[in-house]
């Protein structure tokens, strides 16, 4: 069965499925920022563990999103979403009943790493490319990754009104109760497994050539490292931002409201600019992103926090947050097809997630030595500014081979 032959009701379930999974796993993911201050209250753990845990959940996902983009384009997507799943809530179990540092790290780091590697981004990313012909999908994928910004909607102020309470254990439970939904999320998007890829999509090539073609591409690489910043930048403000309004003497809630008002301005920035990468030069936008991204990042830390400036803050890298995953997504497929596409935008993610790092532990390590977030914030608008440039300057012609045959199909068929 090819895109062209699914019914609207099958191509709908499947985008459906992707979105509600993208949705819950990004969205439990980023509020977990908020549980910092009761867990460091409660427990043994501190500002650096917590950060450490963080950080070491985006190395986890990083490395293995290559692995799990394989599995899923050699055996499928369907089972290893469901698999996903049930590591998600394993790792939310070990969170609850964590009193140490070495049993959090388990459950936030290893665990959920694993688990978002299976059902966010990467993954349903590729689900939406396979359903719908190529004259879409940047669309299609700005408009699931936009409403899989939903998540935060609803899990940022779930997570703060059961911390609130009934304390911070008791809202990982609730987050056990969306968990539950994904699951048949997963099933309804594994459908795309059935379809097959389109002719001009399939160039007969190995795994390992197509890799070592990615690795020696100029324009995959800097899209790789430029990725890398943009990791570095929203995981420092989904991990640090709650504290950092904690520690100016505002409201706990505000925290919450901030996160879920990015997600709200995130449906209508992802949704924005897939349809924009549609029709403009996907690198100019995504470079355009990072750079406005830290302008904003600048113009919020250098002068004293408000709840004003907060939301205005929130809205603004709301817009911004989750843009990027259309037009990278589309960047790939536009290079290298569809075939291996798992594989090649996890290796892109890798960057991200090593970037992601960075902006979790350098974050904490840097408030705990210094006191002060001040060098940090610094850090993710210089290196923002470098990468936005250079993001522009990406090279986008297809790799030589896959030109050479994508223009000759034409002339065969």
């Amino acid at each position: 069965m090819t895109a062209a032959q699914l019914s609207t009701f099958q191509r709908w379930s499947i985008l459906a499925g992707a979105a509600i999974l993208l949705s819950l796993a990004m969205g439990m993911r980023q509020s977990f920022g908020l549980f910092q201050p009761s867990i460091i209250h409660d427990t043994a753990i501190t500002t650096a563990d917590f950060s450490l845990a963080t950080a070491l959940q985006n190395v986890v996902w990083g490395i293995s999103q290559p692995m799990v983009g394989l599995l899923a384009d050699r055996f499928g997507a369907r089972y290893v979403m469901i698999t996903g799943v049930l590591v998600y809530a394993a790792g939310l179990v070990i969170m609850v009943i964590s009193t140490s540092a070495l049993v959090f790290t388990i459950g936030a780091g290893l665990c959920i790493g694993l688990a978002l590697s299976c059902t966010a981004s990467s993954m349903t990313m590729t689900v939406t490319s396979r359903t719908v012909s190529a004259a879409k999908r940047s669309v299609a994928m700005g408009a699931v990754s936009a409403a899989g910004s939903l998540g935060l909607v609803i899990a940022s102020p779930l997570a703060q009104t059961l911390i609130s309470t009934a304390g911070w254990q008791v809202a990982l439970i609730g987050f056990l109760g969306l968990v539950a939904v994904m699951l048949p999320a997963a099933i309804f998007a594994g459908r795309a497994d059935r379809i097959e890829i389109e002719k001009s999509d399939d160039i007969a090539q190995s795994i390992g050539t197509v890799v070592q073609s990615a690795l020696g591409h100029s324009g995959f690489v800097v899209m790789a490292i430029a990725f890398f910043v943009c990791g570095l930048q929203l995981v420092f403000i989904t991990t640090h931002l709650p504290n950092y309004l904690s520690i100016c003497g505002l409201d706990a809630s505000l925290g919450a409201t901030a996160l879920a008002i990015i997600g709200l301005f995130n449906v209508i920035g992802s949704y924005s600019f897939g349809w924009l990468g549609g029709r403009y030069p996907k690198q100019l936008l995504l470079g355009g992103i990072y750079i406005v991204r830290s302008i904003a990042i600048a113009a919020y830390f250098t002068f004293p926090a408000t709840p004003a400036s907060t939301m205005v803050f929130a809205a603004v890298m709301g817009t911004l947050w989750l843009g990027v995953v259309p037009l990278v997504n589309g960047l790939v497929a536009q290079l290298f097809g569809l075939r291996f596409m798992a594989t090649l935008t996890g290796i892109a993610f890798l960057s991200h997630q090593a970037g992601s790092f960075m902006g979790a532990w350098g974050g904490g390590l840097i408030y705990d030595r210094l006191g002060s977030y001040d060098a940090a914030w610094k850090s993710a608008v210089l290196i923002g500014l470098i990468a936005g440039a250079f993001q522009m300057l990406m090279n986008v012609r297809p790799p030589q081979r896959r030109e050479a045959i994508e223009s000759a199909l034409p002339s065969a068929a």
